[in-house]
């Protein structure tokens, strides 16, 4: 009887540890932040490959730290990522930070002293300049910026890296 005991015992044993390793591995899965997201280049140079490993090929290289990405899923260490012209591939999360940055899109924009269109001008700045996202109220049309060192307003629709009712602080 003991020998019966035994076996049955070992796998009891066995499905309670792997029980108590599920919630370790699904959490290896990904961060369990919300997605989509924002967060910006950590790197000078960062590549991006057409799968979650080192193992795809690279499809892309970045070579502009601080620019602003979206991060659209997550697996494991790698993140799939998506840039303000809609290219997307997976990137290793050492690659990426949460610092927010924003990109000028369309024509040049004009940094306001006031989340006003009327407001003084700090700075224009062209369409692909990389900037610094300070935060966003909520319900506002307009988000606080820096921009070479430059601090002021701009409207949301004039940058890529906040969504459109999203408070960044």
């Amino acid at each position: 009887m003991p020998r019966s005991i035994r076996p049955l015992s070992l796998a009891l044993a066995v499905l309670l540890l792997l029980g108590a390793a599920a919630p370790v591995l699904a959490a290896a899965e990904g961060t369990g932040l919300p997605l989509p997201r924002f967060v910006s280049l950590r790197s000078e140079k960062a590549k991006l490959r057409t799968g979650p490993g080192v193992q795809y090929p690279e499809d892309w290289v970045y070579l502009r730290k601080d620019m602003p990405l979206e991060i659209i899923a997550e697996h494991h260490t790698w993140r799939k990522v998506r840039d303000w012209q809609g290219t997307q591939g997976w990137m290793h999360q050492s690659l990426v930070s949460g610092k927010r940055t924003l990109i000028i899109t369309g024509a040049t924009r004009t940094l306001r002293s006031k989340p006003d269109s009327d407001s003084r001008a700090v700075v224009r700045a062209e369409a692909g300049v990389v900037g610094f996202l300070l935060g966003c109220p909520a319900g506002s049309a307009w988000c606080q910026a820096e921009i070479d060192g430059f601090k002021g307003w701009l409207r949301r629709v004039e940058f890529w890296g906040a969504y459109a009712d999203e408070a960044v602080e």
